[in-house]
C-alpha cells in the first residue's frame, strides 16, 4: 500500500504554503500529494504550479466535482497539468453532493449514475485518444483536445455505492474513498470494484483510501476533535451509507487514532482490506501530535 499525504488542511493557507507542503511531502519520500477541490484554490491549477516546482511525486485530486465542469474542459485542464508536471497527475473526480450541486451551483442532481457514465464516455476518450464524438441524455461532445507534452493519466472515481463501484471498475482506473472503514472496504468496496474490472477485462483497479489519522496519547480527545472537524460527513447521504455499513456512529469512529502501535495496526488493516493507496488526512492538535503522525507514516513507507 502506497502512502500519500492529503493537502486538505494546508489548502486553506497561501499558495506558497501549499507548495512548501508538497515539497516536504516529496522530500520525506511519500508517494504522492493530493488536493481536494473545495471553495478556495482550484486544485488542478494548484497542482500545475506544484508540478513545475516539486519533482518526483504523484499529484492527485481527491476529488474534482464533475457537474460544474464540462468533461471537454476538464480534459483540457487535466492534460495541461499532466504536461506541466511531466506526467504525474492522478485525476480523482466525483459527483459531490445534492446539496452542493443543487443549492450552491443550481444544477440538477437527477440520476447521478447516468451523469457519471456519460461524463466518462466523453472524458476517457479525450484523455487517451484526444478526440470524442458522443451524445447522451444530458451530456454531449464532438471535438478534440490537444495538449502538447501531455500523456494519458489514471482517472479515479469517488465511488461508494455498488452501482458507482461497478462503473468505476468497468470504465475508470479505480476509486477514492473517504470515511469508509476497513470492514466496508474488505466486504464491499474492494470486491465490487475488482469484480467489475475483471468482467470488463481491465487491470486491477486502484483503491485509494482516505481517512483522518492522528498519533496521540489521548485518543479520546482526538476522536472528539475528529467528531467536530468532520461532522458534516456524518450527515451527507453517500458517506452516511458507508458509515452505516461499518456500524460507525460518525466519522470519528473510523478515524485512525492512538499511539504508534495502534495506528500502525489500523493502517495494516486498511492495507489488508485491499487498499492500494492510503491518503493520510493528518489532524494533530499540537506540534507534537503532528510530528509523531508524520514520523509514523514515514516509518511505514
Amino acid at each position: 500500500m502506497r502512502i500519500a499525504i492529503s493537502g486538505a488542511g494546508v489548502a486553506e493557507r497561501g499558495l506558497d504554503d501549499v507548495v512548501a507542503a508538497a515539497r516536504t511531502t516529496a522530500d520525506q519520500g511519500f508517494t504522492g500529494f493530493w488536493l481536494p477541490q473545495l471553495f478556495g484554490f482550484d486544485a488542478l491549477t494548484t497542482l500545475a504550479v506544484i508540478g513545475r516546482e516539486v519533482p518526483g511525486i504523484e499529484l492527485g485530486t481527491a476529488v474534482v466535482p464533475t457537474y460544474p465542469r464540462h468533461p471537454m474542459m476538464l480534459a483540457a485542464q487535466a492534460l495541461t497539468v499532466q504536461a506541466a508536471s511531466g506526467g504525474r497527475l492522478a485525476l480523482g473526480i466525483g459527483l459531490s453532493h445534492q446539496i452542493v450541486i443543487e443549492s450552491m451551483f443550481g444544477y440538477s442532481f437527477d440520476k447521478p449514475l447516468r451523469h457519471m457514465r456519460e461524463y466518462l464516455e466523453i472524458l476517457v476518450p479525450l484523455v487517451h485518444d484526444g478526440s470524442v464524438s458522443f451524445t447522451g441524455e444530458t451530456l454531449a461532445a464532438n471535438g478534440s483536445v490537444t495538449v502538447v507534452g501531455a500523456t494519458p493519466f489514471p482517472i479515479l472515481i469517488a465511488a461508494l455505492g455498488p452501482k458507482m463501484l461497478e462503473l468505476a471498475g468497468a470504465k475508470a482506473d479505480g476509486t477514492i474513498t473517504w470515511v469508509t472503514g476497513p470492514a466496508t472496504l474488505e466486504a464491499h468496496t474492494v470486491p465490487a470494484i475488482t469484480a467489475a474490472a475483471e468482467r470488463a477485462g481491465r487491470t486491477a483497479p486502484r483503491v485509494a483510501v482516505s481517512l483522518p489519522v492522528c498519533v496521540t496519547d489521548d485518543p479520546t480527545a482526538a476522536r472528539e476533535r475528529a467528531a467536530t472537524l468532520f461532522q458534516i460527513y456524518g450527515v451527507l447521504p453517500s458517506y452516511r451509507a458507508m458509515l452505516d455499513r461499518e456500524g460507525a456512529a460518525g466519522p470519528a469512529d473510523v478515524a485512525i487514532v492512538g499511539n504508534e502501535a495502534t495506528v500502525t495496526k489500523a493502517l495494516q488493516r486498511v492495507d489488508n482490506a485491499g487498499s492500494t493507496d492510503f491518503l493520510a488526512v493528518e489532524f494533530g492538535a499540537s506540534a507534537e501530535e503532528r510530528t509523531r503522525t508524520r514520523d509514523l507514516l514515514r516509518s511505514l513507507l
